[in-house]
């Protein structure tokens, strides 16, 4: 598996659970859920794009890597 996949494949399981987190602060609305997301769920949500920012950036030096060699 590709990293672009690999990225592709970590965006599309955090939108899922975005969505399903959305869900549950519908339902979830006091101090102990707003607490839970400022701990653990936004933390998590930065993270991934962060995960997501530094696989482009391998992909990038990957290709260069590539391209040097075969040069």
């Amino acid at each position: 598996m590709s990293l672009n996949s690999n990225r592709s494949r970590l965006s599309g399981l955090t939108r899922e659970l975005l969505r399903s987190w959305q869900e549950t602060q519908e339902v979830w609305r006091d101090q102990k859920g707003r607490e839970f997301d400022k701990t653990y769920m936004q933390p998590l949500f930065e993270s991934v794009e962060n995960a997501g920012l530094a696989v482009d950036d391998l992909e990038k030096l990957l290709k260069k890597l590539r391209n040097d060699c075969e040069s």
